[in-house]
């Protein structure tokens, strides 16, 4: 083991890289177990991707809108933060998703009725639907979800249902996303039951106990945005145990533990010796983090694709009298449109635009189209106008109250072939630098909830 140059250096027990929504949770619960933690960030702020802006009457985010309660972890830790934070779950008719086709958009169908008479999909696969319990269950672990879809349900299933809905999430390709990886409740549903039909079936009727049902599957945020969220977090953590805005962080192993170092605020060099490390921070920021793991382990992290995202808020104060109850509109890759899709958030939760108004989230970019992030804001805002007349039916040459552009060119984590080498790569070294545990979103996966899931779990472990 290396040992450190100097004695010059504080004490802690626990030490956190990384303030976004990982981080902070993990810290939340360290402390609560009266774990003695510090959590280290280079941006001045916490809350990593998660970010609330209020202006002109208008409340929304420049990253992630909401999540879903699909964990208990997720009900429970908001329970624990009320009332300094308060769950806000969307409402009864935000529960309609709309998928694009042709030149409008069309409700995604959610019963049998629905289903039967959607133009979103082809006769020959509505009646190919019934035979989908009887076809042989797949032996690829490797298939990606695009080939599962097709495989099982048909072409016109994929492009104007599964298509959208991974746009939707990963903003990225189907036929790239390995299913075990990506989707990895799909994939057990036909390896254990060797169908979706069937294993939907067998899930509803399988028993849960209270704790399961916290996971009600709903859509949520918090009361005022999710910023809210982050920062009772921080509140509750204690702003002593933060250390922000700091820059060349590294770690080396050292006899019983660790030595972080990093450079601080003020431009100090700061260094504290610790048993535990957990870093929560993005694939790509790694390797100057870790200076001691050979390149060959590290590139088997580090080389994780991410997808580039545009978010474009858009506000109006005036309507037209236009409604859109749902959660939001997708846009299949098949229909060759500029936006992946547009959600809704002053119909899903309230206080999100002044009375009256509205507020949509418009989001570009993606694996197929990362060259709209290198347009001009005016580019951005011309596209944006046309869109709002074309698929939202407003007035030609109509011009939002606010328009707000956030640009992130590494946003969202794909889990595509390499994954398998990365997860197992992760577990060979911290295996061999005990202490050392490497989370966030590069595993385990990309949702709030996977995140606030994974963070509890390691608390635990301590």
């Amino acid at each position: 083991m290396n040992q450190p140059e100097t004695k010059n250096y504080r004490l802690r027990d626990t030490i956190i890289i990384g303030a976004g929504l990982t981080g902070l949770t993990i810290a939340y619960y360290l402390t609560r177990k009266g774990c003695d933690v510090e959590v280290i960030e280079q941006q001045s702020r916490t809350g990593g991707q998660i970010c609330t802006y209020h202006e002109s009457g208008f409340t929304f985010e420049s990253g992630p809108n909401t999540g879903i309660i699909s964990h208990p972890e997720v009900a429970e830790l908001l329970e624990a933060l009320s009332p300094i934070c308060r769950l806000e779950t969307a409402r009864e008719a935000s529960k309609q998703r709309l998928i694009w086709k042709g030149n409008r958009f069309h409700p995604l169908p959610s019963g049998l009725f629905n289903a039967i008479t959607t133009p979103l999909f082809s006769t020959k696969d509505k009646l190919n639907i019934l035979c989908e319990p009887f076809r042989s269950r797949g032996n690829n672990p490797d298939e990606t979800i695009g080939e599962l879809v097709q495989r099982r349900l048909g072409t016109s299933y994929l492009h104007y249902a599964v298509d959208p809905f991974i746009s939707g999430v990963y903003a990225g390709d189907p036929m790239r996303l390995v299913t075990r990886h990506a989707l990895p409740k799909l994939y057990q549903l036909e390896q254990t039951y060797g169908s979706f039909i069937r294993g939907g079936i067998a899930k509803s009727f399988s028993p849960r106990n209270q704790r399961d049902r916290l996971a009600t599957r709903k859509v949520f945020s918090t009361h005022g945005g999710l910023s809210n969220l982050t920062g009772a977090l921080e509140q509750a953590i204690g702003n002593k145990r933060f250390s922000l805005g700091a820059t060349s962080t590294s770690l080396i192993p050292c006899e019983r533990g660790w030595l972080v170092c990093f450079t601080d605020a003020n431009g100090k060099v700061d260094q504290i010796r610790c048993r535990k490390v957990i870093t929560t921070i993005p694939a790509y920021a790694l390797p100057p983090l870790l200076p001691f793991i050979p390149t060959e382990q590290m590139n088997r992290i580090s080389n994780l694709t991410y997808a580039p995202v545009m978010q474009v808020c858009v506000g109006l104060r005036n309507t037209y009298g236009k409604e859109f109850p749902a959660f939001g509109g997708l846009v299949p890759s098949c229909e060759q449109k500029s936006v992946l899709g547009i959600l809704f958030p002053s119909a899903c939760f309230s206080n999100r635009s002044p009375k009256d108004g509205a507020l949509y989230s418009y989001f570009l970019g993606g694996t197929r189209h990362p060259e709209l992030l290198t347009k001009s804001n005016d580019e951005i805002t011309t596209l944006i106008g046309t869109t709002m007349h074309e698929m939202l039916n407003y007035p030609v040459g109509i011009v939002p109250d606010l328009i707000r552009i956030f640009r992130h060119e590494k946003a969202i984590p794909q889990y595509e072939s390499s994954s398998a080498d990365r997860f197992t790569t992760i577990n060979e070294l911290q295996k061999q630098y005990p202490g050392l545990v490497l989370a966030g979103n590069l595993k385990g996966g990309i949702g709030m909830a996977d995140r606030i899931k994974q963070a509890v779990e390691i608390a635990r472990e301590k």
